[in-house]
C-alpha cells in the first residue's frame, strides 16, 4: 500500500510499476508521478493496445485501493456514470408500507423522505470514486472517453473541476482526497480542450523493439530470449505494413506464448501462418501481411536476431 503523495520521483513509480508486471519508459513514468504529486487526472491517449488501461490496473494494484472504472459509450449518462435510484427497491419498500398498514399511519412527507433514503441510492462509477471515504484512494479509470458525447464530456469536466458529486434527495458527496484518476482516448475524435486542460497529458506509443522484448521477459518468462527479439522484430514490421488493427502489446505477448507453446524457440514460417490469430484480429489485416510477404518478413526477423 503506497500513499500517491509521497512519491519521491520518476524512478521510483517506473520501478514500483515494473513490480507490479508493466513497464512504461521515461515519459509515461514521469507524467504519472507528476499525476500523483499535483493530484491531477492523466490523459493518456494513443492507438489501441499500448497498453493505456491497464496503467490504471496496476496503479490500482500499487496504491492498495479499488479500481473503480467507468467505460464510456456513445449516450451515457448521469444514470450510468453517477447515481441513480433503485426504483424496484422503492416500490417494494412502499408496497411493503401500505401492506402492513404504516402508510396510514405515516405523512406523505415522511414516506417520501423513507423512499429517498441512501440505502436505495445505486452508486455508480463516479460516485463510487468520489465517495470512497477512508482508505487509499480509489483508482478511477474513466475509459475511451473519445466514445462519450460531448453533453457529457462538459459534465465529467465539472465533477473533475472539485471532485463532488450533489444528489438532490440526499446531499452533496465531496470526497475526502482526490482520487487517481486515469482518463483514456483511442483519439476517434478530439477530445475537448478544456477537458485536456484540467488533465496533465501523455501520449502513448507502440514499444519499441528493445522495450517490448523487456516486456514479454516480464510478462511471459516462459518466453525465450531468441524467440522474443524475433517476435518483437516481426510485431514490428508487421505493424508498419498499414493495418486497419496494429497489434497492441497484449496481442505480442499472447503471440509469443503461442508460438512457445508450439514447441519453437525461434520463428517458423509454418507456425507464424497458423497462429497469425492472435496477433490479428481482422480477416483484412491478416491478407494484407500476408499479401506483403510473410516468409520473407520472419526471415528478416530471423536473420536480425539468429
Amino acid at each position: 500500500m503506497t500513499d500517491p503523495r509521497t512519491v519521491a520521483d520518476a524512478a521510483a513509480v517506473a520501478t514500483a510499476l515494473t513490480a507490479h508486471g508493466y513497464l512504461p519508459d521515461e515519459g509515461l513514468a514521469t507524467s504519472i508521478f507528476l499525476a500523483l504529486r499535483l493530484e491531477r487526472p492523466l490523459l493518456l491517449e494513443g492507438e489501441p493496445g499500448v497498453g493505456k488501461t491497464e496503467v490504471a490496473r496496476v496503479l490500482a494494484d500499487w496504491v492498495g485501493g479499488p479500481l473503480v472504472r467507468l467505460q464510456c459509450y456513445e449516450g451515457i449518462d448521469a444514470a450510468q456514470a453517477v447515481y441513480e435510484w433503485d426504483h424496484a427497491r422503492q416500490l417494494l419498500h412502499l408496497r411493503t408500507a401500505e401492506a402492513t398498514g404504516r402508510a396510514v399511519d405515516t405523512t406523505d412527507t415522511a414516506l417520501e423522505d423513507e423512499l429517498y433514503d441512501e440505502r436505495f441510492l445505486v452508486r455508480r462509477p463516479l460516485l463510487q470514486a468520489i465517495a470512497a471515504g477512508d482508505g487509499p484512494p480509489p483508482v478511477l479509470l474513466i475509459d475511451e472517453v473519445d466514445r462519450a458525447d460531448d453533453e457529457f464530456e462538459a459534465y465529467l469536466l465539472e465533477i473533475l473541476a472539485d471532485y463532488s458529486v450533489t444528489v438532490p434527495e440526499v446531499g452533496t458527496f465531496r470526497a475526502e482526497r482526490p482520487p487517481v484518476v486515469i482518463v483514456t482516448s483511442n483519439r476517434t475524435r478530439d477530445v475537448h480542450d478544456a477537458l485536456k486542460r484540467r488533465c496533465l497529458y501523455h501520449w502513448v506509443e507502440h514499444p519499441d523493439p528493445a522495450r517490448e522484448v523487456a516486456i514479454i521477459a516480464l510478462r511471459a518468462p516462459e518466453v525465450g530470449e531468441r524467440l522474443a527479439r524475433q517476435v518483437a522484430a516481426a510485431t514490428e514490421s508487421i505493424r508498419a505494413v498499414g493495418l486497419y488493427k496494429p497489434p497492441g502489446v497484449a496481442e505480442t505477448i499472447d503471440w509469443a506464448r503461442a508460438l512457445t507453446l508450439l514447441g519453437d524457440d525461434e520463428l517458423v514460417a509454418e507456425h507464424v501462418e497458423a497462429t497469425l490469430g492472435t496477433l490479428l484480429k481482422y480477416r483484412e489485416d491478416q491478407d494484407r501481411v500476408r499479401d506483403h510477404d510473410l516468409r520473407a518478413l520472419v526471415a528478416g526477423a530471423r536473420a536480425a536476431h539468429a
